[in-house]
């Protein structure tokens, strides 16, 4: 796959009092990822080429890709494919990179989400809606020990666009 005809769709940086390495822990272990990411756990073979999963509380498989860029503590490019019929068919493959840099006694952590054709505001407005909470929590688990309950309403405008398209949904 070739990754540079993926453009930044969505974009996020966000400061976190930590060190590059525990970021990078808290990005790929489930055991961490299942605290601040509403009990969803991430799972990965840590090379080049490795899967990616994210299984939902539940258990089920809710994500899988597979690892593009694995450069740690600094840098993870993985695909981002949610397991929903016709949803990566339509949609096409989406590119999450988290890209981790210390900055001062802080670490910055810049995650976008990258993908190979444009969307329209209402199918980004998942992504938009979701990935801020996510990086919260983890910025609070990082911090203070304890990421915070962050109650989420499910992307009303994402899931009536992917009806309109025929995908479908939970």
């Amino acid at each position: 796959m070739n990754l540079d005809q993926f453009k930044p769709l969505i974009v996020y940086t966000i400061y976190i009092a930590s060190t590059p390495e525990k970021v990078w822990e808290a990005l790929t272990s489930a055991e961490f990822s299942r605290k601040y990411f509403s009990g969803f756990a991430v799972e990965m073979e840590p090379k080049l080429g490795g899967s990616f999963v994210v299984h939902a509380p539940d258990g089920s498989e809710h994500i899988r890709g597979e690892v593009f860029e694995y450069d740690p503590p600094r840098r993870l490019t993985v695909s981002w494919n949610v397991n929903w019929p016709d949803l990566v068919e339509k949609l096409g493959t989406t590119i999450v990179t988290y890209e981790i840099e210390q900055a001062g006694e802080a670490v910055r952590l810049t995650l976008s989400q990258r993908h190979d054709r444009e969307l329209s505001d209402d199918i980004l407005s998942g992504g938009r809606t979701g990935w801020p909470a996510i990086l919260s929590g983890l910025k609070s688990l990082l911090e203070t020990g304890k990421a915070p309950h962050i109650e989420m309403a499910p992307p009303v405008r994402l899931l009536e666009a992917l009806k309109a398209m025929g995908i479908k949904v939970p």
